[in-house]
C-alpha cells in the first residue's frame, strides 16, 4: 500500500510515518519504479502499536527498544523480560517526574499563601 493509504488507514500523517521510519520504528518501506513508498499489510499493525506506545509517553528511542516485543497483529505485546524491565523503569522515572511536580505545586502554593 502507498503511504497514503497507510496514512488513511491509521489516522497518522504522511509527514509522521517518513518520521517513524527515519527513526527505525516502522521498517522502511520498498520503493516502486516510480519512486513510491509502498508498505506492507502489517504496517497498518506497526503503526498502531507505535501510536500506542507514544501515547504511553515513551521516546523514540524507548521505542524502538520494546517494538520488537511487539509482535503479531494485534496492538498487544510479547511479555518478554526485557519489555517488562524497561517499561517498569519508564514508570518508575514517571513516578519520580509526578513526586517532583507535587513537590513544586507544594512550593508554589506555599508562596501564594504568603501573599
Amino acid at each position: 500500500m502507498l503511504i497514503g493509504e497507510l496514512s488513511r488507514r491509521t489516522g497518522v500523517s504522511a509527514r509522521s510515518l517518513r518520521y517513524y521510519e527515519a527513526q527505525g520504528l516502522l521498517e522502511a518501506a520498498r520503493r516502486g519504479t516510480n519512486g513510491y513508498r509502498a508498505y506492507d499489510e502489517d504496517a497498518v499493525a506497526s503503526v498502531r502499536k507505535i501510536r500506542a506506545l507514544l501515547r504511553a509517553g515513551l521516546s523514540t528511542g524507548v521505542i524502538r527498544q520494546v517494538l520488537p516485543c511487539a509482535r503479531g497483529e494485534q496492538a498487544g505485546f510479547d511479555w518478554c523480560a526485557e519489555l517488562r524491565a524497561i517499561l517498569d523503569g519508564e514508570l518508575a522515572d514517571l513516578d519520580e517526574q509526578i513526586e517532583a511536580l507535587r513537590r513544586s505545586r507544594g512550593a508554589l502554593v506555599g508562596l501564594l499563601a504568603e501573599r
